[in-house]
């Protein structure tokens, strides 16, 4: 039976994650609809409605706040506007889905997490691997059969090949001259973009499984163009654990975890979302000596992130997705990296401050 209330979800951006991403995804929840699209570039704008067809097209993003059909937003705009975005949206009594990372820096993340939590509207950061099945299939056993965590080790691996499988996968994306960029090249700085690109998600992921990180000591390694940042981690359950953030490396996509426990282990292959596929994991249980997987799992994160974006805030239903606690963790730990990069020293995530 069709669900008669749905969501109207306004997007804000109407660039390439948007076009991959948000407005298929918004299209084909079950309890949201795509109803409007707001850009400041007139021309991208008018090619994207054409193919979307939303209610409502703003190329102004407080008419679009205005708007009172708009209930909630997601921000897709370059990551230097995420918070004030976010926060406009919030003034305006929008519940808000804001791409990863969160922000920029930490005290502007802390801002938001402190709005947020005085508005009472749904603030949702958009790591969407949470919404893997299989990723959270992992996460059931581990706090529900494992027992007691002893290591975790997750990787995040992107490749020299990712843009040739991505390219057959994904629409073709409309762009234009007008589009609104920051100031700078994003890419000047390859160190502080891939982190706040990739490192985002490795950190949510290990948080998601192993619990709260409380410290980290990181070394980084450039060779003929790629990058290795490898972090040794305590959590603060008293286990260690260790991130690999390697780009590129001259493979296929690699990307998954393992965990030990006290009363079993768990080892998980994750592919690349474009892929829609969730993660290959298997938990094997000591209790009856048998490894356990999920199995048919639907692998359209996007979309099941949009889906539980709205059931948080139509129905009441506590938040699958990161909340702005867990987007200012996030932040915390790409700073952390960075920092303990450059010193080589121990660094506590809750002392740091400022930006990658």
């Amino acid at each position: 039976m069709a669900r008669s209330r749905k969501l109207k979800i306004g997007v804000l951006g109407a660039g390439p994650i948007s076009q991959a991403a948000h407005f298929e995804a918004c299209r084909k929840a079950k309890n949201a609809e795509l109803y409007a699209i707001c850009d400041v570039a007139e021309d991208l704008l008018e090619r994207v409605v054409a193919i979307h067809a939303p209610r409502e097209a703003y190329g102004d993003y407080e008419a679009m706040l205005a708007d009172p059909g708009v209930e909630a937003v997601i921000v897709a705009v370059a990551d230097q506007f995420h918070v004030p975005m976010a926060l406009e949206a919030l003034e305006a009594g929008k519940h808000v889905l804001v791409e990863k990372p969160m922000g920029v820096t930490v005290e502007e993340c802390e801002s938001l997490r402190d709005a947020a939590g005085a508005s009472g509207l749904v603030v949702q950061v958009g790591t969407e691997k949470r919404f893997d099945e299989g990723i959270a299939f992992a996460r059931d056993f581990i706090r529900e059969e494992m027992g007691e965590m002893l290591a975790l080790k997750a990787w995040y691996c992107d490749s020299t090949r990712r843009y040739t499988m991505t390219d057959a996968l994904q629409p073709v994306i409309e762009a234009s001259e007008s589009a609104r960029t920051p100031e700078g090249d994003p890419k000047a700085d390859l160190r502080r973009y891939y982190v706040l690109g990739h490192a985002s998600h490795l950190l949510d992921t290990a948080r998601f499984l192993g619990g709260e990180i409380e410290s980290l000591r990181t070394r980084l390694v450039e060779k003929f163009g790629a990058y290795c940042w490898f972090s040794d981690v305590e959590f603060a359950d008293g286990s260690v654990g260790h991130l690999d953030l390697t780009l590129k490396v001259r493979m296929d996509w690699h990307e998954g975890f393992q965990v030990y426990g006290e009363h079993g282990s768990v080892i998980g292959k994750t592919y690349n979302p474009w892929y829609y596929r969730s993660s290959d994991v298997e938990c094997f249980w000591e209790k009856d000596g048998r490894y356990h997987r999920p199995l048919g799992a639907d692998g359209h994160f996007f979309r099941r992130q949009v889906e539980g974006f709205a059931e948080s805030i139509l129905d009441g239903v506590p938040m699958r997705g990161a909340n702005a606690e867990d987007g200012l963790a996030a932040m915390r730990g790409m700073v952390a990296m960075a920092h303990s990069a450059q010193t080589g020293e121990v660094v506590r995530l809750s002392e740091v401050r400022g930006g990658v």
